[in-house]
């Protein structure tokens, strides 16, 4: 089973519902008492939504990048991100992440 890296916190609620979600599935795919493996870095989202206010959007992507190494460092073999605002960091982290 691959570790999964999840970047949480932007907005703690939707983390914890992909957790739970996550988990249904595979438990349900695996069957027993399987849950799945992963890392879970959670950010305080209220500096994000100021930066987001700002639309400081270099600085957003180096904590998104951030927390993605700390979960790949922590064993991820790959990692989402749960929030709808952050993909506007993707294309540029994504060549500075593996």
């Amino acid at each position: 089973m691959k570790t999964i890296g999840i970047i949480g916190g932007l907005a703690w609620q939707s983390s914890a519902e992909l957790y739970k979600i996550i988990n249904v599935l595979v438990n349900k795919k695996l069957g027993g008492q399987h849950s799945c493996e992963c890392v879970m870095y959670s950010v305080d989202l209220d500096p994000i939504l100021i930066l987001r206010d700002e639309e400081n959007w270099d600085e957003l992507a180096n904590i998104i990048e951030d927390a993605i190494r700390r979960v790949e460092a922590a064993g991820a073999d790959f990692t989402i991100i749960v929030s709808n605002t952050m993909h506007k960091t993707v294309e540029v982290i994504k060549d500075r992440v593996s």
